[in-house]
C-alpha cells in the first residue's frame, strides 16, 4: 500500500505525521510504503491514499484520510486505521 502524508510546506509536519502513520501500520502488521509531501507535488501523486488535516483535504483528489494531529499517535491512529485497513483488506 502506499500512503502520502500532506502538508502545506512537505518539510515537517508530513514527515512527522508519516513516521507515526508508519509506526501504526507496523505495529498493525500493515505492509505500507508511507511518504511525505507539500500539497503541490501531492496534487499530482496517486496513492492508494492520502493522509492530511481537514484544511488540505479538499486540493486532493483520490482516497483521503482526515486526521486531527500531525504528531498525537493516539489521534492519528483513531483518525486514519480504519481506512488503511479497509485498504489493506482490499489488496
Amino acid at each position: 500500500m502506499h500512503i502520502i502524508t500532506v502538508c502545506g510546506n512537505g518539510i515537517g509536519s508530513s514527515l512527522m505525521l508519516a513516521g507515526k502513520v508508519q509506526e501504526i501500520c507496523d505495529q498493525e502488521g500493515i505492509k505500507a510504503d508511507v511518504e511525505s509531501m507539500d500539497l503541490n507535488a501531492a496534487s499530482s501523486a496517486n496513492p492508494d491514499l492520502f493522509i492530511t488535516v481537514k484544511e488540505l483535504a479538499p486540493e486532493l483528489h483520490g482516497r483521503i484520510a482526515i486526521v486531527r494531529s500531525y504528531v498525537n499517535t493516539k489521534k492519528i491512529r483513531e483518525d486514519a486505521l480504519d481506512t488503511i485497513k479497509e485498504i489493506a483488506a482490499a489488496q
